[in-house]
């Protein structure tokens, strides 16, 4: 019969952060099969590694790097502006399912509940602090051979403190809110789970009374340099945005900018948010551009995507991750794991559509409850196509560069994702800054493919190979990074 094992080290010292710990243990399923079930392919030993939440991390961090790069020529798979959802927009939920896939799994037996909850208060702070430090503005990234920050307008939230905020809250529930209950039985599974379903419910519903019921007033913010670059109608430093009302999901009077603004404060807000690429914010929409005539004041104005109240509702995509992750643990067969995988997914699926046409739309910066429901539903069905394909069919030669990069991710992610690694080598140039090896690679693809936006599609393919073979590098050496 197929079972999920978990090999750990005591009290539960493993590191589901971005990636399991590869070194002394891993995810891994025992490949003793059910009699209806032949045995995989290619099985040399009693136990193999979950090989396709690798995949599915590898795909995810692969997607980000594509989105960010090549948005600039593709602006339709960049973010969605403000409402909608586009290719761009399910990096962040993959990310943070694939966390609450590995929590369960890592968690399946705790020894020690207060050691193991340290441990994750410790890793969440690192985690946290490390997104400060690649995204708070010391790095200033590709194309800008400076860095530093005044710790006065440092960036507090971003993609790695999100991911903190999740993986520390689904942790939490994984670790204490699991009763003992046998489960042997659909019934016996959800009560189980049950004080987990209900704190999820609670915080769905916490952020829903605070996005809907909290008044929002006129508040001012200062125009910051970056916002400068470009041509502006509005002449003054300091603007007002006029609000006085509650429920709105518009971009300038939301109760998630307003929580942020009060217990971050404006000037530790990202500073270019998506809705500068709006209609009313840019003459080029969806990308940015100078303000059209008679922009909106808010157009200029500080708002932060990953903010406090919406990682609130980004931590519920962790828990449908722990979700899937129970069903590896309890469900015998791979085909029965298929079928309570996509039994699971196509009502996220549904809700998520029905609750976009019933008026509540897609939005990534306010994470809207029709926005987690489709992309946690699109997170399920890709990691079972996935699973299916890698651990089923154990057809895994056209992933393995995938597979590399998921038990990396970290490594990737730091240095290719955060345009470390770039900004790096654009450090080395010839004469003038513009003739470095990442700009001059750039351009002569531009110039093979006769084509800007098709030389930066091939130029990033080739970063995202280029990411698979160190990642397979440091997979060959047993270097794996973790926090």
């Amino acid at each position: 019969m197929a079972s999920i094992t978990v090999v750990t080290v005591p009290d539960g010292d493993r590191t589901p952060l971005l990636q399991p710990e590869y070194s002394g243990g891993g995810t891994e399923y025992s490949s003793t099969q059910s009699s209806e079930e032949p045995p995989p392919k290619n099985s040399n030993g009693p136990k193999q590694r979950l090989v396709s939440l690798d995949v599915f991390r590898g795909i995810t961090v692969s997607l980000m790097i594509l989105v960010d790069d090549a948005g600039k020529a593709f602006p339709s798979i960049n973010h969605a502006p403000w409402f909608g959802v586009t290719l761009a927009d399910f990096v962040m939920p993959f990310f943070l399912f694939g966390v609450g896939v590995s929590i369960s799994l890592v968690f399946k037996k705790v020894v020690n509940r207060l050691a193991a909850t340290k441990k994750v208060l410790f890793r969440s702070t690192k985690l946290f602090l490390l997104g400060v430090i690649l995204q708070g503005g010391y790095f200033h990234g590709r194309d800008n051979l400076t860095y530093g920050v005044d710790v006065e307008k440092i960036r507090v939230m971003g993609v790695l403190q999100r991911i903190a905020i999740g993986y520390l809250l689904a942790s939490v529930l994984e670790i204490w809110l699991v009763n003992n209950t046998v489960v042997n039985s659909a019934v016996a599974f959800v009560k189980r789970y049950s004080f987990q379903i209900g704190a999820g419910i609670l915080v769905g519903v916490l952020y829903m009374v605070l996005l809907y019921g909290l008044h929002v007033p006129n508040w001012a913010f200062e125009i910051s340099s970056l916002s400068t670059i470009l041509p502006t109608s509005l002449g003054a430093n300091s603007q007002t945005v006029h609000c006085g009302l509650r429920g709105s999901l518009e971009p300038p009077c939301n109760a998630v900018g307003l929580i942020d603004r009060i217990l971050l404060g404006e000037k530790h807000l990202y500073q270019r948010p998506v809705y500068r690429r709006t209609k009313e914010c840019s003459v080029n929409s969806p990308d940015y551009g100078p303000l059209p005539p008679n922009s909106p004041a808010w157009c200029l104005a500080p708002f932060d995507p990953e903010g406090i109240l919406s990682s609130l509702m980004a931590a519920i995509t962790c828990f449908v991750g722990l979700h899937y992750g129970h069903v590896l643990v309890h469900c015998k067969g791979h085909m029965q794991r298929i079928f309570f995988w996509l039994v699971s997914s196509l009502p996220l699926l549904i809700l998520g559509y029905l609750l976009n046409i019933l008026g509540v739309p897609y939005s990534k910066p306010l994470y809207t409850l029709s926005y987690m429901f489709i992309t946690a539903g699109a997170s399920g069905v890709l990691m079972t196509i996935i699973y299916f394909i890698v651990d089923v069919k154990c057809i895994r030669k056209p992933s393995v560069i995938f597979q590399w990069m998921g038990m990396n991710a970290l490594v990737v992610y730091a240095l290719a994702a955060c345009d470390i690694f770039p900004a790096i080598v654009q450090g080395f140039y010839w004469r003038s800054q513009e003739n470095n090896l990442v700009d001059l690679s750039e351009r002569l693809l531009q110039s093979i493919f006769h084509s800007e936006k098709w030389g930066t599609l091939a130029f990033v393919v080739l970063e995202i190979v280029f990411w698979g073979a160190v990642a397979g590098f440091l997979h060959m050496k047993r270097i794996y990074l973790k926090l």
